[in-house]
């Protein structure tokens, strides 16, 4: 089962709209996808139609007390199941400051899981704190959204060396599988520029034995598409509330590029 932390420390740069069109794509494909949401502006959970007013538990309630991932989870489509987040989330970091093994709560609770998922997809805060740090803890993967402008490789060092830290320190599984150009704007010699650099940035890395060593950039363009940004104030993904639009046409794509990547690394691994 791949367990994938969409994650990135810069705001504004697709990182919710993937993790929410993602995995509803995959679970319109016939996959069982939990999407969990660790971002204390619930900004998945809200794009999904949950309401943050609702009494029942938030995973700030699965990182800070002893429930379980089961009472957390709520099927918002078919095949697709949320663990919705709370503005509360964003004190755990100061709770859970003096808490031994802060950093493995949630590897723990996704391990006790009992859902039978394909699919597991963390939305992560535009942060390095301590939620981010579960989430690298929890997954075997990360995926990487990122808008081509001229800051689009800014920072990336600090995430970088945040995830070899995170995979020396407290997971060995953990790699960066995958990069997606969001937000691209087709035909602009910027956006074609940043594509090429980044891929010239990692492609420097193969073969070093660093977690970005087998890095897949992929092939799928997320366009830049208002239907996208309007999708998250009806509640709903971008398949429920334009279907024919582009992009649609590109979060499926993904979802087919993403499975693809995942089938043939069982079979290498094989």
């Amino acid at each position: 089962m791949p367990t994938i932390a969409i994650l990135n420390q810069k705001g504004g740069v697709g990182k919710t709209s993937t993790a929410v069109n993602l995995g509803a794509a995959l679970a319109r494909a016939g996959q069982r996808v939990g999407l969990i949401d660790l971002d204390p502006q619930a900004h998945a959970s809200l794009h999904l139609g949950l309401d943050p007013t609702q009494e029942r538990p938030t995973t700030y309630d699965l990182l800070t007390g002893d429930i379980e991932l089961e009472e957390v989870w709520q099927e918002v489509a078919p095949g697709l199941i949320v663990a919705g987040s709370h503005i509360d989330l964003a004190a755990a970091e100061v709770e859970l400051a003096g808490v031994v093994g802060r950093e493995v709560i949630l590897r723990d609770k996704l391990a006790a899981n009992q859902e039978r998922l394909d699919y597991v997809l963390i939305d992560c805060p535009p942060s390095l704190g301590v939620l981010t740090l579960n989430a690298m803890a929890a997954v075997g993967d990360i995926l990487l959204p990122l808008q081509p402008h001229f800051l689009a490789l800014h920072g990336l060092s600090k995430l970088l060396e945040t995830i070899r830290l995170v995979a020396t320190r407290l997971n060995n599984r953990l790699r960066l599988t995958g990069v997606v150009l969001c937000l691209f704007d087709t035909g602009t010699r910027l956006a074609s520029e940043v594509a090429a650099d980044a891929e010239t940035f990692f492609l420097e890395a193969r073969g070093k034995g660093l977690p970005w060593s087998d890095v897949h950039l992929f092939q799928t363009r997320i366009r830049r598409n208002i239907r996208l940004a309007e999708a998250p104030s009806f509640g709903q993904s971008i398949f429920d509330y334009a279907p024919t639009s582009n992009g649609a046409a590109d979060y499926r794509a993904l979802s087919i590029e993403l499975a693809d990547h995942f089938t043939k690394r069982r079979w290498t691994a094989a």
